[in-house]
């Protein structure tokens, strides 16, 4: 069995038993069995760090439902080998090649060297993000809920939060907090970080350390550490933007808001649009021009080795230098004075070209589905679904069950990558020898 055999088949396997767990009477705040389809689609979105919901989170789960949902969810941003690694680590198992070569690929490392440290380094900054995001928000929850439902409240919304799943146990997500600085913005911190990839945090880390520690040499940030940060950092501004100017005259979602709270929720919302799904205003009633912006920004995602999904920042700005390089008449792809290799150009286009297919297929396959919803809700749905954002016009509880089967394979490709997926279906691909001789095209 191949590497992306044994990973894809790995995130198989960690779903069925999360929809077994989900199915039972215990995990249903009425005890009885859960709908078969719910559960699968439920124990998905969880896995894929999605977020999606057929159900209420909080009032159809009993407490151990939701807890299943918190493991998995759990377990899908962390990902499959990590957590596998980090078992292995406990238990005092050494790594064999074959598991050494799977957590390169599934880290997206370029050697072996290193893999058990990184791995421990992976589980400490999650621990230690998580349990400062739970401390953060038990002020604003415990003095309102009490004690019991207050600490729940905020461990669940900070592990989903961490890991960019998007479950609350708030029937409106968090538009109730809306106005609340220390929620917003403990939430969109920890959507930030957990997306923007642990090599980044890692890095800002050794560079605080040696300044700290006045070392005469400090560190060099690495190209992925500035492509990164950068990317993020203009995306997150230019989203808060567009959503403020769009939605600022409409009544329905920021509605007698004062100044302050309208670009609190803009940014919120620009925030939790890269692959987290958590809502501070309701999405339904956003203009077509406002979910569109939506859309682009989902579609895009978070940064490599983070918690989240779309076609990753990084490819953006490959994609972008290389038209950048056209037009001013460069044969090379430069990036902060580093020449990007053919093989990662490559790459990025073969993601971006299976993310378009994959979105096209299923917005066409839900469309004759359900040929009552309006495309944007469906393009929308979809686009979140592959993401793995979770965000929602308010149809995932609505549409028909071909549908919903749609949806559970569009989050599990979104989760997996789709270069993955393919590897794992046609296998490892394999160098050729053969040169052809070139000859010229007309293109554009």
């Amino acid at each position: 069995m191949t590497v992306a055999r044994t990973i894809c088949l790995g995130f198989v396997a960690v779903i069925v038993l999360g929809a077994i767990l989900l199915t039972m009477p215990f995990s249903t705040s009425s005890g009885d069995w859960n709908d078969p389809i719910v559960a699968l689609f439920t124990a998905t979105s969880a896995v894929c760090v999605t977020g999606l919901a057929v159900v209420d989170t909080g009032s159809d789960f009993s407490f151990l439902g939701q807890l299943f949902i918190l493991l998995l969810a759990q377990i899908g941003g962390l990902g499959y080998m990590t957590t596998t690694t980090f078992l292995i680590l406990l238990i005092g198992r050494r790594f064999d090649l074959r598991q050494k070569v799977a957590i390169q690929q599934a880290l997206d490392r370029p050697g072996m060297s290193g893999s058990t440290q990184i791995i421990r380094s992976i589980i400490a900054t999650t621990l230690f993000f998580e349990i400062t995001g739970i401390f953060l928000l038990m002020a604003a929850f415990v003095p309102e809920k009490g004690w019991q439902e207050g600490i729940w409240l905020a461990v669940f919304h900070s592990v989903s939060a961490w890991n960019n799943a998007g479950f609350s146990l708030f029937k409106d997500s968090l538009i109730g907090y809306q106005s609340s600085p220390l929620v917003t913005l403990t939430i969109s911190g920890l959507i930030i970080f957990g997306g923007i990839g642990y090599q980044v945090i890692l890095d800002m880390y050794l560079w605080l350390r040696d300044r700290l520690i006045k070392k005469t040499s400090c560190l060099v940030f690495s190209l992925d550490f500035k492509v990164a940060t950068s990317t993020t950092l203009i995306l997150l501004v230019l989203g808060t933007i567009a959503i403020f100017f769009i939605e600022v005259r409409n009544d329905s979602t920021f509605g007698q808001l004062n100044l302050l709270e309208k670009l609190l929720v803009a940014w919120f919302q620009s925030v939790t649009t890269r692959t987290a799904g958590f809502n501070s205003i309701d999405i339904g009633q956003m203009t077509n021009a406002g979910l569109f912006i939506i859309i682009a920004l989902m579609f895009i995602g978070a940064s490599p080795g983070g918690t989240g999904g779309g076609i990753k920042t990084t490819t953006l700005r490959v994609l972008t230098s290389c038209t950048q390089s056209i037009l001013q008449g460069k044969e090379d792809v430069l990036l902060y004075e580093r020449k990007i290799a053919i093989s990662l150009i490559l790459k990025a286009v073969g993601v971006v070209f299976g993310s378009l297919a994959t979105v096209i297929i299923a917005t066409i396959l839900i469309s004759i589905t359900d040929p009552n919803l309006a495309f944007i809700q469906i393009l929308f749905e979809v686009v979140s679904a592959f993401a793995t954002v979770g965000l929602s016009t308010g149809i995932t509880a609505t549409v028909s069950t071909a549908a919903k089967v749609i949806l559970i394979f569009t989050m599990y490709v979104g989760r997996v990558g789709i270069l993955l997926l393919m590897s794992s279906i046609l296998g490892d691909p394999r160098p050729t020898r053969i040169h052809y001789p070139e000859e010229n095209l007309l293109v554009g």
